[in-house]
């Protein structure tokens, strides 16, 4: 299934298992819908199964979201209790689609708790409460943990996998992988045919030194001396070191937990000659989470300097990480968005893209592990395996029959997709935009927001300085201005063009002209990943 046909099936409101190899564009469709749910202000919760996962997608993991904490089973007390949480009952009430990622990672009964508890908040006995939910993930990928089994408890085996009418959407591109090679190797573990044919290109890589200025990365099965070997390598370069404090607000056990699902360190220590990993994505800067780099220099505003793998030169400011709800930031860390990156594990490795990566497999010690740790490289040459063992291109056979099941389901997908007309899709879409939209009782309680928003435009403030005023997100913000540019007071706006460069405000101009049209994803395409939704929407106030 292509992406664009994922898309329109997200849109017609169906519950959705969003899956799909490594790399095939999973993350970049839930954004596109994410942003196609916030322009029309429909309250979208954003979660993950675990921490690291959540920071990728900008959201809080499930488990908080959901008010379950650790739990793994909540009796009638308890939920009465849960049940009894005011700031709960909004949120639940508030949401209208509710995402979660990387549910390979969340188990099968605590599934089918968070869809108990969806239905008391929303007193509503349809799965998960009657919201749209969208599951995203790969069983390929490293299983939940269980403490007392070695029995994979993934999601499918939950008692709401099969009750809530779930349209399979398997993605079939690569847009991580620009290796055939590489391609190929994948593709033939998750087929379970990893014989002499995924063998024999691995050797070639065995201890092969790789060709680039940067160090790789060590990807290690377990995580005993990844902070050790990385700090040591750090001790081992002459100079002093820079130091780099991480910045937090926000309640104190929310500022917590990003804390331990944020790869970012409290204090981040710096070297000239620092081997760096990026933990962000910035399309304008041209990095993303898992660029490597080596630290050159330190800039005039003492900044750290980082040469990445591709010979981009990049003066790295602080980057956020936050949990929001309801466009409100809850709890926010700044740091620098580096680690060191001589050593990492492969488990804090999913989701990463790397230039290159020295792997040792030889300790693998369950099914997948191997696939996770070589899908983290984007081509056969930018790998050096140091070893392997039996278990690490092995790939659970429960899975295999699982995966095959779900590839024919999509399949039948595509094809009641391709029986319906545009129209029909269209009146589908907008059926159900309709029904999630803010009614007109919920628009009216937020009209006041925006009279707190005009009086910090009468103030000349800049996005940044309302962001932070106001403790919104850019996208609020925005939304907030383009709400009040509809009024017969419109504000002046024109002070803001100033903090867009000249050349790229043109260029979003120009598209806008291009597509005869006011919509933001025709605009998107034309100018691609270099430019953000956010950035579009901005310049759209221009024009309006």
């Amino acid at each position: 299934m292509k992406q664009k046909e994922a898309l329109e099936i997200l849109k017609m409101g169906h519950n959705v298992y969003l899956t799909g190899a490594a790399g095939s564009g999973k993350t970049h469709l839930l954004n596109t819908y994410i942003n196609f749910l916030k322009e029309r202000d429909v309250n979208v919760a954003i979660t993950a199964s675990t921490g690291i996962a959540a920071t990728h997608i900008s959201g809080m993991t499930i488990h908080s979201w959901a008010g379950i904490g650790i739990k793994d089973y909540l009796d009638e007390w308890e939920l009465d209790s849960l049940l009894q949480k005011q700031y709960l009952a909004k949120r639940f009430q508030n949401t209208k689609v509710l995402i979660i990622d990387e549910v390979s990672m969340l188990h099968n009964y605590r599934l089918d708790l968070i869809d108990k508890v969806c239905r008391g908040f929303r007193q509503n006995d349809m799965p998960f409460g009657g919201m749209q939910v969208i599951l995203s993930g790969d069983f390929f990928q490293l299983p939940p943990i269980n403490r007392n089994s070695d029995e994979f408890n993934f999601i499918n085996k939950s008692e709401v996998w099969s009750n809530m009418g779930l349209k399979i959407c398997y993605l079939d591109e690569q847009h991580r992988h620009e290796c055939g090679t590489l391609t190929n190797i994948l593709n033939d573990i998750r087929q379970n045919n990893a014989g002499e044919n995924v063998l024999a290109p691995l050797r070639l890589r065995y201890k092969k030194t790789i060709k680039s200025d940067i160090i790789p990365t060590k990807l290690y099965t377990h995580n005993a001396d990844i902070d050790k070997i990385n700090e040591k390598q750090l001790d081992d370069i002459e100079g002093h070191s820079k130091i780099f404090e991480m910045q937090t607000k926000g309640k104190k056990n929310l500022v917590e937990s990003l804390k331990k699902s944020c790869l970012a360190q409290e204090e981040l220590r710096l070297k000239k000659g620092a081997v760096v990993m990026f933990l962000k994505n910035n399309p304008i800067k041209k990095y993303v989470n898992g660029t490597l780099g080596t630290v050159i220099d330190f800039s005039d505003r003492g900044l750290p300097v980082v040469k990445t793998y591709n010979g981009k030169i990049i003066e790295v400011e602080r980057d956020s990480w936050n949990i929001e709800e309801d466009g409100k930031i809850k709890a926010e860390l700044k740091q620098i968005p580096l680690r060191l990156a001589w050593a990492i594990t492969i488990h804090k490795s999913q989701g990463m893209s790397l230039d290159c990566a020295e792997i040792d497999l030889s300790k693998s010690f369950v099914e997948g592990m191997g696939y996770v740790a070589l899908s983290r490289v984007r081509t056969i040459d930018g790998l050096r395996l140091m070893g392997l063992n039996q278990i690490a291109l092995q790939v659970n056979k429960e899975i295999l029959d699982l995966d095959k099941q779900l590839l024919e389901e999509s399949e039948i997908i595509v094809d009641e997709l391709n029986n319906f007309s545009k129209e029909d899709i269209e009146r589908a879409q907008k059926i159900f935009i309709d029904l999630i939209s803010p009614t007109k009782e919920e628009k009216e309680e937020k009209l006041s927001t925006y009279e707190k928003t005009r009086i910090l435009v009468e103030q000349k403030m800049s996005i940044e300085q309302m962001v932070k005023e106001r403790e919104l997100t850019e996208n609020t913000i925005i939304s907030h201005l383009e709400r009040l540019l509809e009024d017969e007071n419109k504000p002046d706006l024109d002070y803001l063009k100033s903090k867009i460069k000249k050349e790229r405000l043109d260029k979003i101009k120009n598209a806008f002209k291009e597509t005869k049209d006011t919509k933001l994803s025709p605009v998107k395409e034309i100018l691609g990943d270099d430019f953000e939704f956010d950035e579009i929407r901005l310049v759209r106030l221009f024009i309006k």
